[in-house]
């Protein structure tokens, strides 16, 4: 099976306290209008839940987005939460307010993407399609 024969799944996630939604609004969009689906869980999740739902609508991507600046630890939340309900293998991407300092840091966990403001659609819709392509072979 490959990615261009499945419909990509991807769960937008906002763990923690960021009120701050638009930018994952109008992702969600951009998203489906590239013929991805998307499940937002809306804001102020915990990682529990975010797993919990990647792992319930088989989510081949789980994405998460902060305005706070607090990213890495949210996804090191999020990747331990993984390991713990066996889901590990779903690729975590992240974006919003993300420090030059933190992108090596998220690299190193396994987080990919790390996009900013200004990040053109294409390059997140051109990278979500690979994570998926590696997925599906």
């Amino acid at each position: 099976m490959s990615a261009n024969q499945v419909k990509i799944r991807v769960i937008i996630g906002k763990v923690g306290l960021d009120p701050h939604d638009r930018g994952v609004i109008v992702l969600s969009h951009i998203l489906r209008e590239a013929g991805i689906e998307v499940i937002y869980l809306g804001r102020f999740q915990t990682a529990e839940s975010v797993v919990k739902a990647a792992i319930e609508e088989d989510a081949d991507i789980i994405a998460l987005s902060d305005h706070c600046g607090v990213m890495p630890e949210i996804a090191e939340d999020v990747i331990k939460e993984s390991k713990k309900q066996n889901a590990g293998d779903i690729p975590i991407i992240a974006g919003g307010f993300i420090e030059e300092k933190d992108i090596p840091v998220l690299e190193n966990m396994g987080v990919s993407g790390n996009f900013g403001p200004g990040t053109s659609h294409k390059a997140i819709v051109d990278h979500i399609q690979k994570l998926a392509a590696k997925r599906y072979g």
